[in-house]
């Protein structure tokens, strides 16, 4: 941890801490993604405070270990450039905007099943949902299936605010070269954040199915962050 900037190391302590802290309340049958995680405004799960919590959870290892790898990687040069406070103004605008945004995707998608469904229906969604989908399960009409999904799956993680920092360094170090995994080769950093956004706008609108992924979550991040962003670059002390 040492040469760490402080914001960044405090989050990476804070989102280590609550998924050891969820595993171990699974053992005395506590479920801290219901209390944390955000649901979608109308389940009976919903709490107002879960649109800045959900960003702190995670759903298992490799979720936390590759957000918080992203937010090592590229988050700490944020800050040592910006200082904390910016910083932690910028995180936490971008993963709250990231949230925002979907529940906001969500919605549009509800409002038309929610036109044509009767009241008694959608009490079985708020009230028997999330039963049905904790064992494997959901309902056979599409649109009941649907709006469960919605209604009763938690979002969790950082990824809404990491996208932002992506964005915030490709913007700032637009022709810094990264070296991508797969396949190896050298991309400019501005590249790199066109291309992710490009792709998450089309599994996002294209509503890719089987992934578990929040996209729009991603593009709100991202969104934010850009409008962040430009706000700041008027004052170009803000900026860099």
């Amino acid at each position: 941890m040492q040469g760490i900037p402080p914001v960044v190391k405090n989050l990476l302590i804070i989102n280590t801490l609550l998924l050891f802290g969820m595993f171990a309340l699974e053992r005395m049958n506590i479920d801290l993604t219901n209390y944390l995680g955000l649901f979608f405004p109308g389940s009976k799960w919903f709490l107002p405070h879960q649109f800045v919590t959900s960003m702190f959870m995670h759903a298992n290892f490799s979720h936390l270990f590759f957000n918080m790898f992203a937010l090592f990687m590229f988050g700490r040069i944020l800050e040592t450039v910006w200082g904390g406070k910016r910083f932690l103004i910028y995180y936490m605008v971008t993963g709250v905007g990231a949230v925002l945004l979907h529940s906001l995707v969500n919605y549009i998608q509800a409002y038309p099943i929610l036109q044509n469904i009767s009241e008694q229906e959608l009490n079985l969604v708020i009230d028997q949902g999330k039963e049905a989908l904790m064992i494997g399960k959901n309902f056979v009409d599409p649109d009941l299936s649907k709006l469960n999904l919605i209604y009763n799956v938690p979002v969790v993680g950082a990824s809404g605010a990491v996208f932002g920092i992506l964005l915030a360094f490709g913007m700032l170090f637009p022709n810094t070269e990264l070296m991508l995994l797969f396949p190896p080769i050298p991309i400019k950093a501005k590249y790199f954040v066109i291309g992710y956004g490009v792709l998450e706008l089309y599994f996002g609108v294209a509503n890719f199915q089987g992934d578990n992924v929040a996209h729009f979550a991603h593009l709100g991040g991202m969104l934010f962050g850009f409008i962040l962003l430009k706000y700041w670059k008027a004052d170009r002390n803000k900026f860099y």
